[in-house]
């Protein structure tokens, strides 16, 4: 592949002799185009990345910061948002529009013709795929010299699907990471190349989660093509010991008090935070939980509480806040959104919502 160079010559006056001397100094490259900024390093490829979310934009400014020539750049097209209904841009497109590239948004690939010959008419040397949405067909598969390669955030083969890294905290996992992995026509089947692995917060959510693997797999990524480049990048089968992590339905936002345990509870809670919130009916009226907590034991009177039905508001109060019973503890509740408005803290929903203790959740 061509490597663009710029070279530079310093000019020193010797203080011995009444001469000038020419020293060459190492050599570097920029990209084509971006010849002003000299402080990018080699170009290693010609890329085309694919990808939507935030979390896909981290990897895409990590490549563009590195150095390597981003052909164009495929994205969902502009949804609806908002009471208005705005079209709004993907987080990619908006990084991409700031930085002058060229940008696609098909409503499918597959068997889209014209979008796969522009692709192919880019000839790219590597096409970077991250949370794009989409599932590629072998024709855009195959059209990359050194393959298409993905970013997922788990550690394959555990959580293949759309959703790893809501999974992993759904299921009170203590660590996840980061896989980088050459594409296949498989649902995030293809071989290994690199990983990351990071510990999970015991309160982390979600969103918190989502944005630390953003960056980790915006580094990781660079690295790979670091590797892919320069032909040292390694291929581990992931063999099929495997899980699967599908996107998540609104049926399991609804808590189970009386089969969960206040463990999955609180893993249910910080699941969903911030995608749809766990949410339960109390007196007829929806209220999410943000944010929860456990605590072990409580005493009211002095009496034991598991006399109570699981879902019972065991104390109400603003200085102490709102703590219901669950199996094998009891759910603290820290943030928390009534019908119609905004979340915030206990204390504030109790200022002005009044919940009675041994009201039960539903």
């Amino acid at each position: 592949m061509e490597k663009s160079y710029i070279y530079m010559i310093e000019i020193k006056i010797s203080s011995n002799r009444n001469i000038m001397e020419f020293d060459e100094l190492p050599k570097f490259s920029v990209p084509v185009g971006n010849v002003g900024n000299l402080a990018r390093k080699e170009i290693f490829m010609k890329i085309v990345f694919m990808g939507t979310p935030d979390f896909a934009k981290e990897s895409l400014e990590g490549i563009y910061n590195a150095g390597h020539e981003i052909l164009g750049v495929v994205t969902n097209p502009d949804r609806p948002q908002g009471r208005g209904m705005k079209l709004i841009p993907s987080p990619v497109k908006e990084f991409a529009i700031s930085k002058n590239l060229k940008v696609f948004q098909p409503e499918k690939v597959k068997k889209n013709v014209e979008f796969i010959d522009e692709i192919r008419g880019l000839n790219p040397d590597c096409i970077c795929v991250v949370a794009y949405g989409k599932i590629l067909p072998n024709d855009i598969l195959e059209i990359p010299k050194l393959g298409c390669i993905n970013v997922h955030g788990s550690l394959l083969p555990k959580y293949r699907g759309a959703a790893p890294i809501q999974w992993a905290i759904l299921n009170g996992d203590k660590v996840t990471g980061i896989t980088t992995m050459f594409m296949d026509e498989g649902m995030d089947t293809g071989d290994m190349i690199l990983k990351e692995e990071v510990s999970i917060g015991e309160s982390e959510t979600t969103g918190e989660l989502w944005e630390r693997l953003s960056k980790i797999g915006s580094k990781l990524l660079v690295q790979t093509l670091e590797k892919l480049e320069s032909g040292s990048a390694p291929r581990e089968k992931q063999g099929e010991d495997f899980s699967l992590a599908p996107m998540l339905s609104k049926e399991i936002a609804r808590i189970d008090w009386e089969n969960k345990t206040a463990e999955q509870i609180k893993n249910l809670v910080r699941g969903l935070n911030p995608i749809m919130g766990a949410y339960s009916f109390l007196n007829g009226k929806k209220l999410k939980f943000w944010k929860v907590d456990i605590q072990k034991a409580l005493e009211i009177n002095n009496k034991s509480i598991e006399k109570y039905k699981n879902g019972t508001v065991i104390v109400s109060n603003q200085k102490k806040g709102l703590f219901i019973k669950a199996k094998q503890g009891i759910i603290s509740i820290l943030e928390i959104q009534g019908e119609n408005a905004k979340r915030m803290s206990i204390q504030d929903f109790l200022r002005g919502n009044n919940i009675q203790e041994f009201d039960i959740f539903e």
